[in-house]
């Protein structure tokens, strides 16, 4: 290994012939998302990961804000049980979302940085959503 101008680690080539280099943010993100060291995925992988936990996202969006809202109480039902399907639905997205998260740095994304901070916010948002839902479920 070494260092460059640029204080990003170079290491040799591995066995496949391609070179990575890590910035020290990169490799502490890797760290952080417990990424194993040579696994890699493709950007083919990302994109469809990213495509599976957005339709995840959008699917409780859809059943919390119109489907049980509006549809199910003109049917008669849903009586009560919006927060316990919002928090299982959430607890499912945010596993998808970082799922992704990991598939965009194992694929070496380009673009895992955007993600990253773009995943990190809707995260913090179904964080938020799922206080909310476990407060009315103990209420």
């Amino acid at each position: 290994m070494r260092t460059t101008a640029d204080n990003v680690t170079e290491s040799t080539a591995p066995a496949d012939g391609h070179r990575q280099s890590h910035a020290p943010a990169d490799r502490f993100m890797r760290r952080l998302l417990r990424l194993p060291e040579g696994k890699t995925s493709t950007a083919q992988e990302a994109r469809s990961a990213f495509q599976k936990s957005i339709a995840i996202t959008a699917c409780r969006c859809i059943i919390m804000y119109l489907v049980l809202p509006f549809v199910l109480p003109v049917v008669g039902l849903a009586s009560g049980v919006g927060p316990a399907i919002g928090l299982a639905i959430g607890i499912l997205a945010i596993v998808s979302i970082m799922y992704s998260i990991r598939r965009f740095w194992r694929a070496d994304h380009s673009k895992r940085w955007h993600y990253t901070a773009f995943a990190t916010v809707i995260i913090s948002s179904l964080i938020y959503l799922s206080v909310k839902d476990i407060i009315n479920l103990i209420n």
